[in-house]
């Protein structure tokens, strides 16, 4: 069984609907990476995911205990948040608080730990991120980007989280950073069989880390497979996302109906000849929208 199932997720604003049948699997120790452009549903699932926004239909398991649903309360949530450990973008620390006293904050409130222990508690999570233990009293704005990510990894590891979700981990940071933040990713997984969801924009790095990328597109999953998979795949919006190109010439509707914007020609306008010639061609079967 999965460690966390997403089944049939849908979420409305008004008129619009953000998540449309979202179904997703989660396997105990794996990195699942979910990317998508901006506005695709990517953020609004990961907040399911973690409890600050719950479904107007569908549900979340965790190792099949129900644990949100359209009748899920907030308060009902909070039995189920120490499962997760969460590192916001930008880290999101107390910037009037130093590094010591971030990481024992949530101690402090949510557990009834003796000052002793929290310290040695403290002390270990900057040690598995890779810190020592003179950056306790070092304060946010002294801090790096890096260093802050670490920081903020190293918090939300003291409650020794099942299940460790990442919000764009690596925006901002330059390359050499980047690649530190995902080989912590990737030795958390290794040391401590930690289960991970990364949300992020960055190709190159869901590659590295992830067993499995699942890409979100107009608020359903368009693919959810390996690396390898979706680097093959003959998707031409899939294409053009991972090739890093900034504008969206054309955009899968769904897996059977591609709806793109089709010449006189009958073939997709905008492709270069490989991927024309793996785009659908229009005829009585497959007409343009």
């Amino acid at each position: 069984m999965p460690l966390l199932q997403i089944e049939h997720l849908r979420k409305r604003f008004g008129g619009q609907i953000v998540l449309d049948d979202i179904n997703l699997d989660v396997n105990k120790g794996e990195i699942l990476a979910i990317i998508g452009q901006s506005g695709s549903g990517k953020t609004v699932l990961f907040r399911h995911i973690i409890g600050l926004m719950f479904p107007d239909a569908g549900r979340i398991l965790h190792d099949g205990e129900v644990i949100s649903s359209p009748t899920t309360k907030a308060a009902d949530f909070d039995k189920y948040r120490k499962r997760f450990g969460i590192l916001f973008q930008g880290a999101a620390l107390f910037d009037s608080m130093n590094v010591g006293e971030n990481l024992a904050f949530p101690l402090r409130e949510l557990t009834g730990l003796s000052e002793a222990e929290i310290v040695k508690i403290v002390g270990e999570s900057l040690e598995k991120v890779g810190l020592k233990e003179g950056f306790k009293t070092r304060m946010p704005a002294e801090l790096s980007g890096g260093m802050r990510s670490r920081v903020g990894l190293a918090r939300a590891l003291v409650m020794n989280p099942e299940i460790m979700l990442y919000d764009e981990p690596t925006s901002s940071l330059d390359p050499i950073m980047t690649d530190k933040i995902n080989d912590l990713i990737e030795s958390l997984r290794e040391r401590m069989q930690m289960t991970s969801i990364v949300v992020t924009h960055d190709i190159s790095s869901a590659y590295k880390i992830a067993d499995r990328i699942a890409m979100i597109h107009e608020g359903r999953i368009l693919f959810c497979g390996t690396p390898a998979d979706i680097r093959k795949s003959h998707n031409p919006y899939i294409q053009q996302f991972i090739r890093g190109q900034r504008k969206m010439q054309y955009a899968v509707r769904d897996e059977e109906t591609w709806g793109l914007p089709f010449n006189a020609a009958g073939t997709v306008s905008g492709l270069s000849p490989g991927e024309e010639a793996s785009a659908p061609k229009l005829s009585s079967d497959n007409p343009a929208p």
